[in-house]
């Protein structure tokens, strides 16, 4: 099985066939998906990068902590709808919330997802900038994050494709 997988991978990396052909090995929702998760794991290592190295309470308040989780929070509600749900093209009859639901959830989704953008440069700028200027890192961890799962939510939500029936 080892040698398919390199057989494989060989063959997905050649580039004696019209060039590199990655794009077409893997489609456009792997590469999303993958890019998004990257993004979102990114943010949740910089902030537990910021936890190990100022781990008392004078440092970071861990009530900040909440900011992150509300984001993560927007980023699986925004992934409970799909495209075609919130375009009104699901018509099997199985979507119990409808089109006018799916565009609500996405709505207070991004809504929660933005909002915690915000609120993480607010903590960056109104209290580590203005109040600790030795020690910034821990609001600058936090934004870092929140911008992050940002990218995160609008990648994988805007940037994949579904099979729509017209």
């Amino acid at each position: 099985m080892n040698n398919e997988f390199q057989l494989n991978l060989g063959k997905m990396f050649s580039s004696n066939n019209d060039g590199f052909k990655l794009c077409k090995r893997l489609n456009r929702n792997r590469i999303i998906t993958i890019l998004s998760g990257v993004f979102f794991a990114i943010g949740w290592w910089i902030v537990i990068d910021m936890i190990c190295q100022y781990p008392t309470q004078t440092d970071f308040n861990k009530v900040y902590l909440i900011i992150g989780v509300i984001a993560t929070l927007a980023l699986i509600l925004s992934n409970c709808v799909s495209n075609a749900q919130v375009r009104g093209y699901d018509n099997d009859n199985n979507n119990s919330i409808g089109q006018i639901g799916s565009r609500f959830i996405l709505f207070i989704s991004f809504l929660l997802v933005f909002g915690s953008f915000i609120a993480s440069a607010w903590v960056l700028f109104g209290y580590y900038v203005t109040y600790k200027k030795e020690r910034f890192y821990p609001g600058l961890a936090i934004f870092g994050q929140n911008l992050a799962i940002l990218i995160s939510t609008l990648i994988l939500k805007l940037g994949r494709k579904e099979n729509l029936r017209y």
